[in-house]
């Protein structure tokens, strides 16, 4: 295979196996337009998340309650992505949106109370490239999106709640004066960055790129590296780890560990914790055995 189609290939595969996430977006024209900005990038898969209801009115002037994809507004601003829009998926939850996916990376412009790891664009780009390329043979059909990439409400962004259903948080460094980008802004930054650090990766360099152009220096990511392409077991995806989660507060709660009538933030710490860790499906199944003979052995005495 040539420089050119190993190129090639690498590029379906990252449209392939990332997912851009809109979580309750209010306005159909910002849909349209993050389905440009992906497409300008080389992107395609768009999920939205509890969408705000659209409508417009018939010829007849009657109000006609639509898809946020299907709106004049969100075609006209596709402006030639519209196959974005017609094959993306609209879901009512956050799991059922994230239900496949292996790593998710939730983007926010404020900081929280709870600290996360954070990354700045261009380190994510390289982390998500690095699990996208990780296996030559992963088939997306199997696996679903391997990276979701999710962004909030162009008013709130995303929860705490929501962006704790991540690995890693992103942030755009914007003027602090100023940091709050527009929605299709934000997916273009991100979507830039990673065609960037994949035209530019050294084993996929192709006689098209302008290799006077000084590729994009990304830093350390010690603190949050990928998966290694060596290891013996593929990622859990978010489905296993949620369900992971449900049966550890189960049993804390039954053991006397955990009162949910007063947490003190112990599920959202322990959450963190595991995020860092990056389990893999057998660790989830041997972690739950763990928990179900923990309950197994209370239940005796």
């Amino acid at each position: 295979m040539t420089q050119n189609n190993i190129a090639l290939s690498r590029e379906e595969k990252l449209s392939d196996l990332v997912t851009v996430v809109l979580v309750r977006t209010s306005h159909p024209g910002n849909v349209g337009a993050v389905a440009r900005a992906m497409k300008n990038m080389g992107l395609s898969r768009l999920v939205l998340v509890s969408p705000s209801e659209a409508y417009e009115k018939d010829e007849h002037g009657e109000i006609v309650y639509l898809s946020p994809l299907n709106t004049h507004d969100a075609i006209r601003r596709a402006s030639g992505a519209e196959d974005i829009l017609a094959k993306a998926m609209v879901c009512t939850s956050l799991d059922e949106a994230l239900a496949g996916s292996q790593i998710v990376i939730g983007a926010s412009a404020r900081s929280r109370k709870m600290t996360w790891p954070l990354m700045n664009p261009r380190d994510c780009a390289s982390l998500v490239l690095d699990k996208v390329l990780a296996d030559e043979n992963i088939d997306s059909n199997e696996c679903g999106s391997s990276v979701s990439l999710i962004f909030g409400n162009e008013a709130s962004g995303l929860s705490n709640e929501e962006l704790h259903r991540c690995h890693y948080h992103v942030n755009i460094p914007a003027v602090e004066s100023f940091s709050s980008l527009n929605l299709a802004m934000a997916v273009q930054l991100l979507s830039y960055e990673l065609r960037m650090a994949l035209l530019y990766r050294p084993d996929c360099l192709t006689e098209s790129v302008d290799k006077s152009v000084t590729a994009p220096k990304h830093h350390s990511l010690a603190s949050v590296s990928s998966q290694d392409e060596s290891w013996d077991e593929p990622l859990a995806t978010v489905s296993e780890v949620e369900g992971y989660f449900s049966h550890l507060e189960k049993t804390l709660i039954e053991v006397g560990f955990h009162d949910p009538d007063n947490p003190r933030q112990l599920m959202t710490r322990l959450r963190r914790l595991y995020q860092r860790v990056h389990l893999d499906k057998m660790e989830v199944n041997i972690l739950r055995g763990i928990l179900t003979a923990t309950l197994k052995f209370g239940r005796k005495k």
